[in-house]
């Protein structure tokens, strides 16, 4: 299980607990949070992995599935470290990784989007669009953190990008790469809490990206 995160004392713990019950060994992925992200991980069981600068999502994730490789792990499960992603349903994900040549398993938050906000709905749906084509299968939710990815997927490390476009560029190196990608169904906890999308900044990346790849 790998959990990134930035600014999330408040809740870690209860993400780190959360998942221990259904997972032996939670790596916590910590970009220089400037509170106790870090202290309150590690107290709740999490193997803390810490950037000394602050490099983006996609940064810490390559980080952190370094560090699954090295201690021997075949697949890893990545959740965000706000609470959104409801462990419960982390059986479902490692169910679907056994099948075999799986590669990658995505949340998909469409199948029940009560809840979540109109413009993020707007923006996923059209991202996933766009994203759908460039893999020539479907995406229905490309912007879910919440997924299941085989550790010797080649993109996992090949991917440039170092921040929220990361996830983006996963899904599409996987793609070309032919590696079978499947969606399941996931519920997301929306508390009204804001999100740490900058949509002029991380609009630009994606769309560099897309120029890119």
């Amino acid at each position: 299980m790998v959990v990134p995160a930035f600014r999330e004392e408040a809740r870690i713990a209860d993400v780190v607990q959360a998942a221990k019950r259904y997972v032996d060994t939670v790596v916590v992925i910590d970009d220089c949070s400037p509170d106790e992200t870090s202290a309150r991980a590690a107290e709740a069981g999490a193997i803390v992995l810490r950037h000394a600068v602050n490099r983006g999502k996609g940064a810490g994730l390559k980080t952190a599935f370094a560090k699954l490789a090295e201690l021997g792990f075949t697949h890893g499960i990545t959740m965000d470290g706000d609470g959104q992603h409801d462990a419960e349903q982390l059986p479902a994900f490692l169910e679907a990784l056994r099948e075999p040549g799986v590669t990658l398993v995505l949340g998909n938050r469409f199948s029940n989007p009560r809840g979540m906000p109109l413009l993020r709905w707007l923006v996923n749906a059209t991202m996933s669009w766009l994203i759908s084509r460039m893999c020539r299968c479907v995406i229905p939710d490309s912007q879910c953190g919440f997924r299941g990815v085989a550790v010797g997927n080649p993109a996992v490390l090949a991917a440039q990008s170092d921040h929220y476009d990361y996830e983006t560029e996963v899904l599409v190196l996987t793609a070309r790469a032919r590696g079978v990608i499947r969606s399941i169904p996931v519920r997301t906890i929306y508390r009204g809490e804001s999100s740490k999308i900058r949509p002029i900044r991380d609009t630009w990346r994606f769309f560099k990206l897309l120029c890119r790849i």
